[in-house]
């Protein structure tokens, strides 16, 4: 089904009003922001992938919980069973802060594929902050397996500067 879907994207230092340029790609458009739909669903979904880059310039990937709150993706370093508490993404992002996040549905019906990412500028927060407070609050409420135990952090706040998103329907 090469060609078919749409794609979207947006970089708030580059957005435009109106809709962007036509890819090469048949139905693949860029531009015009993000969808409503792609927002939605990222927000929602139950796990991302976070993408950072070790200090060598090695790619590094793991599944994380985390929750939009507003064009800030927050996650957490929680008391899920962990080697160390000294995590390599805490290491990379303080050698290089930009990061990817993936969401996506797959499904073997293939017209309800979707993904959406969001690209941005990753720091690592101590939970003393007010910012920390609201972004735990949120995630002990999207996730029920925080109420009985919530992450002590840090957390990992992600300014998203830019959105991707790509669905089959």
């Amino acid at each position: 089904m090469q060609g078919q879907g749409t794609v979207t994207s947006q970089r708030y230092s580059e957005a435009r009003p109106g809709p962007g340029p036509t890819a090469g790609a048949a139905g693949a458009a860029y531009g015009g922001g993000v969808q409503s739909w792609a927002r939605e669903r990222f927000a929602a979904a139950p796990v991302a992938r976070l993408a950072t880059v070790t200090a060598a310039g090695r790619p590094h990937l793991v599944p994380v919980a985390f929750v939009l709150v507003g064009d800030t993706v927050w996650t957490a370093v929680d008391q899920k069973p962990k080697t160390t508490r000294s995590l390599h993404r805490l290491a990379n992002i303080e050698a290089h802060p930009r990061v990817s996040l993936l969401a996506d549905h797959y499904d073997d019906d293939w017209s309800r594929l979707w993904w959406v990412r969001a690209d941005g500028h990753a720091s690592v927060v101590e939970l003393a902050g007010t910012d920390a407070t609201a972004a735990l609050s949120s995630l002990v409420a999207k996730y029920p397996q925080y109420r009985a135990d919530p992450p002590t952090g840090p957390l990992i706040r992600i300014a998203v500067d830019t959105w991707r998103s790509w669905s089959a329907g």
